[in-house]
């Protein structure tokens, strides 16, 4: 079978398309007959080793992915080995899909939907009428974000991306206020978007300033939930000292955590589809590049040109 190998660590160079055997399966996996793969920002880290989890070689990336079993068209997990025409995949962690959602809408559900859904609900306990930071507001977290929280009452929705452009798609979606990324005066600016004053809840995934200029915009018991890493920068570091006084909580979340428990996705993901299918929760779909062209996909995420979800179609 053709699949995307990574064989040495670099940046989306070292994503090669070979030749594999097919995958076999056992007790617990099942092979799937993969249409479409999905691509998100923790895959960029993969290449380069910099991910939550240290990454063995050689291996080929992907954790979800849209296809075929016994018969079923599916959405599903993977612990990796999603870039390829075959995978493994447990059964549990399928989802059957309607008709009526395309494969890449399906996708942007998984990681990036799921990881929506529970920075809203499980970590930062949105309220209705607070006021919301989305940072990377035209990614694929970052895009059913702010539909999300706008469905689920917040006050005001304030989106944060590097380009007029992508501020102008957050706000067709439904973000109150827009600030550019890399604002001298991010902590200003997002009080500003604000009506001058601080902030409930922030989305954060970009670390570095950013998550510093975010944290000191929270009002008392405010929260924010961080995500990623995208600028490979740590913030810096935080005291107890400094969260008590202002009342300020700060939450991480990584969605392999809801992996060995199936009420942390299987509920969600219905709630997500059904959403789509009404037409109440619109994905931003960012491009289908062929199999083979993996690494373009990726350059597109890392140069932070791309908005909404990426794919593979396994099948060209």
């Amino acid at each position: 079978m053709r699949a995307i190998q990574i064989s040495r660590f670099g940046g989306p160079e070292v994503l090669e398309l070979v030749d594999l055997p097919d995958p076999s399966p056992t007790e617990h996996l099942a092979v799937l007959e993969v249409h479409t793969a999905g691509v998100n920002y923790a895959d960029t880290h993969q290449t380069d080793d910099s991910y939550l989890s240290r990454t063995s070689l050689p291996t080929t990336p992907g954790s979800e992915v849209v296809g075929t079993l016994d018969g079923r068209r599916v959405a599903a997990f993977t612990a990796s080995g999603g870039y390829a025409e075959k995978t493994l995949v447990h059964p549990p962690s399928a989802f059957d899909l309607p008709d009526t959602v395309t494969d890449a809408q399906a996708l942007s559900l998984m990681v990036q939907g799921l990881t929506a859904w529970h920075l809203l609900r499980t970590c930062t306990h949105l309220a209705a009428g607070e006021a919301v930071v989305v940072h990377a507001a035209a990614g694929g977290v970052g895009t059913l974000a702010i539909q999300l929280a706008k469905a689920w009452g917040a006050g005001t929705v304030i989106a944060v991306a590097s380009t007029q452009d992508k501020l102008d798609l957050a706000a067709s979606l439904g973000a109150d206020a827009g600030v550019l990324a890399g604002e001298h005066e991010l902590k200003a600016a997002l009080e500003a978007a604000n009506g001058g004053r601080k902030v409930d809840v922030v989305l954060e995934m970009v670390g570095g300033p950013t998550f510093d200029a975010s944290l000191a915009a929270l009002a008392p018991f405010g929260r924010l939930a961080t995500f990623g890493m995208a600028s490979r920068t740590p913030p810096k570091p935080i005291t107890a000292g400094e969260l008590m006084s202002h009342s300020r909580a700060v939450v991480g979340f990584w969605l392999a955590h809801c992996f060995n428990k199936p009420s942390m996705l299987a509920p969600q993901m219905a709630e997500l589809l059904a959403l789509v299918e009404s037409g109440r929760l619109n994905p931003v779909l960012g491009g289908t590049y062929p199999l083979g062209q993996a690494r373009q996909a990726h350059e597109a995420l890392r140069s932070r040109h791309s908005v909404g979800k990426i794919v593979l179609d396994a099948r060209s």
